[in-house]
């Protein structure tokens, strides 16, 4: 007697084929009002509206041009932070690194997710443990000012130095002297007329080195100061 052939697959559920059937008429109908829809200006004017008050913005969308077609610049001067494209920081970096090499300071720039940091070395720009910068110093770092000003985003200014320890009656240790020159540096910021509220600075001593300290190359790479740019979210 022959054997019976066992089935290579279980037959799906007699219920499955109507629901996989009910499936694709929903879809087809859903397709077919998309297809018949037409977009409402009016309430997409709206939306638009209301978005852009919620990010600060004020809204110069006149509802007769919107509903007319025509294209209207939105222009939310109050809307923090303005968005400024990647590759413009950049240029503006790269205009300050070719001014600061025409002058023989060594800098560099150094990208991260969130941030590109403009690294300077403080070799031309502050006495050695000093916090005033030397003035000729001072229109330079004034014309960085004004150059990043143009991008008007939120700034961190960092002081770092080597590991030679300093201890004076007026910055017992490398911190004092790094968290000085990065206040003095915002402060001619501020002068500058860069919007205090957007500035931020922080000494870090010589406990972020970026070159071996066994070197006077390496030491002369550490002294340094880094300006964070905060990018956009």
């Amino acid at each position: 007697m022959a054997r019976k052939k066992k089935e290579e697959c279980k037959a799906p559920p007699a219920w499955l084929t109507s629901f996989g059937d009910l499936m694709s008429l929903l879809l087809t109908f859903f397709i077919l009002l998309y297809s018949m829809s037409t977009i409402s200006l009016e309430k997409f004017y709206q939306a638009i509206k209301g978005i852009i008050e919620a990010f600060g913005g004020h809204y110069v969308i006149y509802e007769q041009r919107v509903i007319n077609g025509k294209n209207i610049p939105v222009q939310m001067p109050d809307m923090y932070p303005k968005m400024r494209s990647r590759q413009k920081i950049e240029e503006k970096l790269h205009e300050i690194r070719q001014m600061l090499k025409r002058l023989g300071i060594n800098s560099e720039v150094a990208k991260f997710g969130t941030s590109i940091r403009l690294r300077i070395n403080t070799d031309k720009l502050f006495p050695p443990g000093e916090d005033r910068p030397y003035p000729q110093a001072i229109p330079i770092i004034m014309e960085i000012c004004r150059k990043l000003k143009e991008l008007d985003l939120p700034l961190t200014i960092e002081g770092y130095t080597d590991n030679t320890p300093i201890h004076t009656k007026r910055f017992p240790s490398n911190w004092e002297l790094s968290a000085a020159r990065a206040t003095a540096i915002l402060r001619l910021f501020i002068q500058c007329g860069y919007d205090p509220k957007k500035l931020s600075a922080a000494g870090c001593g010589p406990y972020h080195p970026i070159a071996p300290n066994n070197t006077p190359e390496g030491r002369a790479k550490n002294r340094r100061i880094e300006i964070v740019i905060h990018l956009p979210m």
